[in-house]
């Protein structure tokens, strides 16, 4: 379920439980994003517990943070996509069940997952 190149990449860097705060201006989608790094048993939970992430699951999604802001939108990767691929955010309130329009829901908020770096959140 959860790639080994993503457990790699959050093992390599300890981003277990880490805050992501990315600005509009380096969000691909313009929102800006402010969320935190899930740990294995979160990603196992949201995949196979919860909205949206029982449904993308099918479509290769894996989600790998949850927002901080409150919105209730998580961040993923795709196991299609391989190593380095983009992050996504998956907007929650699209999902009516096992249907939504995927052009809505799914948005790219940066290119490369690993840029998450450039944007920890050091307390």
């Amino acid at each position: 379920m959860i790639p080994e190149y993503w457990k790699t990449f959050v093992n390599q860097h300890s981003l277990d439980g880490r805050e992501i705060d990315i600005p509009e201006e380096s969000d691909l989608s313009e929102l800006g994003a402010n969320f935190e790094i899930f740990d294995e048993i979160s990603i196992r939970y949201e995949t196979e517990n919860l909205y949206p992430g029982i449904v993308v699951a099918k479509e290769g999604f894996v989600p790998v943070g949850g927002c901080l802001l409150g919105s209730g939108d998580q961040y993923y990767i795709n196991r299609n996509d391989g190593s380095n691929g983009p992050l996504y955010r998956i907007y929650h309130d699209m999902f009516g069940g096992e249907s939504y329009e995927k052009d809505k829901a799914i948005v790219v908020v940066l290119r490369n997952y690993a840029e998450v770096l450039k944007f920890i959140v050091i307390k």
